[in-house]
Formats: structure tokens, sequence, C-alpha cells
């Protein structure tokens, strides 16, 4: 497969991931959705959308890979699934403790982005 295919078809995943975290709605507020009243699962939902951004951005800039881009959104998915798992087992909101492991993991694949996409002198 080409490299420009695969970029673009992984683009294209990206940006039907990140409209589906926008749409979709558990009790309470959910990935992607903006619920004033609830402030720690709207800063978990701003860093998955300023992660996505960059990853976007990385993209278009030729910063990342495809390969690096597939790793990076997996990373992204498996933070998204486990706020919504979190949220599931405390009836739709995040506790100071579920808060804190998502942001530590946000701050991995943050990090993660932020290598992957300086990383041009070792390819």
């Amino acid at each position: 497969m080409s490299r420009k295919l695969l970029v673009t078809l992984t683009f294209g995943g990206l940006l039907a991931g990140s409209a589906w975290a926008q749409n979709s709605n558990t009790s309470g507020a959910g990935p992607g959705v903006y619920d004033p009243g609830h402030p720690r699962v709207n800063e978990i939902n701003q860093r998955e959308q300023n992660q996505q951004n960059r990853i976007a951005n990385g993209i278009k800039s030729g910063q990342l890979t495809p390969g690096e881009t597939v790793r990076l959104e997996e990373k992204e998915n498996r933070l998204v699934r486990n706020e919504k798992r979190d949220m599931a087992k405390d009836g739709g909101h995040l506790t100071k403790k579920d808060q804190a492991q998502l942001n530590r993991e946000a701050n991995r694949v943050s990090k993660d982005i932020y290598r992957d996409k300086h990383n041009a002198a070792v390819r």
C-alpha cells in the first residue's frame, strides 16, 4: 500500500473517530460532550481533543509516519475506552481517582505524540 493511501486512510479514520467521540453520549457528560456540570469529564475531553488535533497536525505536516499515527490513535482510543468504562461504573461521572489515572495516561500519550513528531533525525 502506498504511503499516500495509508496516510489518507489513517487520517479518514482519525476524523471518523473524532466525530464518533463527539456524538457519543453516556448518562451525564460523555466523551466529546460538553457539560459544565462535570469539570473532571470536561478536562479529560478537552485533553483528548487537543491530542487529536496534535496528531492531525502531525499527519498534515508530515511529521508523523503512518505507523506512528496508527500507534498513537490506538493509545488515544484506549484512553477514550477507559474514560467510558470509568464513567459507566460511576453513573456517568468521573471520580477524582479516575481523573488522576486518566490524566496520567493522557500525559504518557502526550509525550508519545511529542516524541513521534520530533524524531525526524532518527528516521
